[in-house]
């Protein structure tokens, strides 16, 4: 039956599935993994790099993350190809916003403008779903600092702590358990009541803790590879002194330690 309908992004299946838009999502779970946290002092994203063939030059940028704007960046998983064209797309609307309003452009306003014109192609004869996944971090005066997640079919929602692309559901259920645990005074963790009341006494963790959960992540989500420097990306965006907004990728030192790190606290873990 499915095959009488998965030709079209415009035509509904009986069930009232658009077939084409479920394919390109089934795409992006088999892409490298990105995960977004959002802590108290910035947000932290980290990325997993595919490395294909030992004789390809190395990136002489980064090829998973991507700046917007001085205050917006985004995570990729999915087609690359895809992704610069819908990234060409946010630059210039930021652009354009600022040089009409003389003010940046707020995030979920950002967010939902490329959502837009992700959709479109999912709504018109002779066009197929862009086959990429964003996380978006952003920066504004009245909401702080957010995290978003968008997929083909246009649809974003804010979060606290996600996960995309390959093994995304063994990730999210390690976020679930390990995000928002306050340590107790002798050290245990202690985690937080599930009433939706207490939501907001969750305490973020600081930008040091969320990298290195990022790692714990990605080292749940990558099929038996071991964490290393070479193999993944980190991301931090945080305010200077001057409440502006830093991106910053860390170089390959600084993602070893974050790594030796998160392998020290495993073992001691281990060993109690």
């Amino acid at each position: 039956m499915a095959r009488r309908y998965d030709s079209s992004t415009t035509t509904f299946s009986p069930e009232g599935r658009l077939h084409q838009v479920e394919y390109a999502i089934e795409a992006i779970n088999n892409a490298g993994t990105s995960v977004g946290i959002l802590a108290k002092d910035g947000v932290v994203m980290a990325s997993e790099r595919k490395i294909t063939s030992g004789l390809l030059a190395p990136a002489k940028t980064s090829e998973k993350t991507y700046k917007l704007c001085p205050h917006a960046t985004c995570t990729v998983a999915g087609l690359t190809a895809d992704a610069n064209i819908l990234i060409d797309q946010a630059r210039l609307r930021a652009g354009r916003y600022a040089y009409q309003y003389q003010e940046p452009i707020p995030i979920e306003n950002l967010v939902e403008h490329v959502c837009n014109y992700k959709q479109a192609y999912t709504q018109y004869g002779g066009l197929r779903p862009f086959g990429v996944a964003f996380l978006f971090a952003g920066y504004d005066e009245t909401h702080g600092f957010q995290l978003y997640q968008s997929d083909p079919s246009g649809n974003y929602s804010g979060w606290k702590a996600t996960v995309i692309g390959a093994n995304n559901q063994a990730g999210k259920s390690l976020l679930k358990t390990e995000y928002g645990v306050k340590k107790s005074d002798d050290g245990d963790e202690m985690k937080t009541d599930d009433d939706p009341a207490k939501e907001e006494e969750i305490e973020l963790p600081d930008l040091a803790e969320a990298c290195r959960l990022a790692v714990k992540v990605l080292n749940k989500t990558m099929d038996g590879a071991v964490a290393s420097p070479e193999k993944l990306e980190l991301f931090t965006m945080s305010l200077d002194e001057d409440g502006n907004c830093v991106h910053k990728i860390l170089n390959a030192k600084e993602s070893a330690a974050v790594i030796a790190e998160v392998e020290a606290e495993t073992a001691t873990s281990g060993d109690t």
